[in-house]
């Protein structure tokens, strides 16, 4: 009794405050799944297209044509599907609405419905949603990547680059990571705090915010914050950057208003490649603009080398986009979003390929997110090795965060931390058992 009977959608709300789509399905067998769909703010040229709904209510961010999506067409669509197969369920709604970016019914109308059968399916199995997810009974807690300080779309660019996050490449286990990156939040607010600025302006994700003389302070004050904090900068915990580089982008130019500065591709590398040198930055995402392909091909050559290169909008959740960048040599780390992707197949294929070419894989939340706690669950039984969630603050941070020290104290004695060896160009440790 694992067939679909029932898809019902409806508009919510994300961390934002703007509208977002919400679904419920049910099985023939009673087991139920819901979800609300995140939502980004830095947004891809070819992420799958988010359906809104324009004119004055909720200034154009309104989602009913979506909802109406899910409730007219995509429920006919998917009802009396096997929600086991995820893919015939998702192939289903792709054909319904028959453009690769899923542009007619909304692409976070389909992820809705998606994500609303693989929690159903999960609990008509009766299992957690990672074992159903996993081909091993040993649950791999991922590495966390947190957000500290906020810039950019997250921040009402107070600085250019989008975020400063640190990642704990010396801890054991999962527990210990996040105990330690709350501690170097913490000191990081104090400096933040001594320099005049407020540790009461919290970003989207949770981030300290404001503005500093320059895009390089915060990576400084980050890395004083994690010595301050009592560990050794690079050994203990490391800087992960993602520079967003599209949103400075004026098409022949990087302009960061902060610096005050106008930079060629190649004198905007020269700057990275500087800041790689003095600050303790193990992973740096979306380096350059998502079209400069060769410029991505020259990053990898100078910045890939025992550092992770992530690319978010470069690959944007899109198995053509990645298998370019692997057939190129471009990068070593691929940001996974769902709702880039438009459906849990999608995303997954991403993963896949990923894994299968040595790209690491790092499973993200957005800026917009929701109190939904699946994306952890993701993580862990995808085995991505990394997550991105957000800072160690706001509920629909902390319910990704917290979801994972459950798995991990609730199977304690039959886990898998990632630790450093989750990073691509990382030395890899040999997991630990926690």
């Amino acid at each position: 009794m694992t067939t679909i009977s029932s898809v019902r959608g409806f508009e919510a709300l994300d961390s934002r405050g703007r509208p977002t789509v919400g679904c419920v399905v049910e099985l023939a067998g009673g087991a139920r799944g819901r979800v609300v769909v995140p939502s980004g703010a830095s947004t891809g040229q070819y992420e799958a297209y988010e359906l809104r709904d324009g004119g004055p209510r909720y200034e154009g961010f309104g989602v009913v044509g979506a909802v109406r999506s899910v409730n007219e067409v995509l429920a006919t669509a998917v009802t009396g599907l096997e929600a086991a197969d995820q893919e015939q369920v998702d192939l289903a709604m792709e054909a319904a609405d028959g453009t690769p970016t899923l542009a007619v019914l909304g692409g976070n109308a389909v992820l809705a419905v998606s994500l609303a059968v693989m929690i159903a399916d999960a609990q008509g199995a009766g299992c957690e949603l990672w074992q159903r997810l996993s081909d091993s009974e040993i649950p791999l807690l991922p590495m966390p990547m947190v957000n500290i300080f906020s810039g950019g779309a997250h921040a009402g660019h107070a600085i250019d680059i989008q975020d400063v996050l640190v990642v704990p490449v010396g801890a054991a286990s999962f527990a210990e990571a996040m105990e330690w990156v709350s501690r170097v939040r913490l000191a990081s607010a104090v400096i933040l705090e001594s320099r005049g600025g407020s540790a009461a302006l919290v970003a989207d994700e949770g981030g300290l915010g404001g503005r500093l003389a320059s895009n390089a302070e915060a990576l400084s004050l980050v890395t004083e914050g994690i010595a301050a904090a009592g560990f050794v900068p690079g050994v203990d915990v490391g800087i992960a950057v993602d520079l967003a580089a599209n949103q400075f982008w004026d098409g022949s130019h990087y302009v960061l208003r902060t610096d005050h500065l106008r930079l060629t591709p190649s004198d905007w590398l020269s700057v990275v490649v500087g800041w790689c040198e003095q600050f303790p930055i193990v992973s740096v995402e979306d380096v350059l603009s998502d079209d400069d392909w060769s410029g991505w091909r020259q990053a990898t050559q100078s910045l890939g080398v025992g550092r992770q290169l992530l690319g978010d909008d470069l690959f944007a959740t899109n198995v053509s986009r990645l298998r370019r960048a692997i057939d190129s040599a471009v990068g070593n780390a691929v940001l996974v979003k769902p709702n880039q992707a438009g459906t849990v197949s999608r995303a997954l294929a991403v993963v896949r390929m990923a894994q299968e070419n040595g790209y690491a894989t790092v499973v993200s939340a957005r800026s917009g997110d929701t109190e939904d706690a699946w994306l952890a669950d993701l993580a862990v039984g995808w085995r991505s090795g990394q997550i991105k969630v957000g800072s160690t603050m706001r509920s629909e941070r902390t319910a990704k965060w917290n979801r994972l020290l459950e798995i991990e104290a609730l199977n304690q004695g039959h886990t898998r931390f990632a630790g450093r060896g989750g990073l691509a160009g990382q030395a890899v440790d040999a997991p630990g058992i926690v």
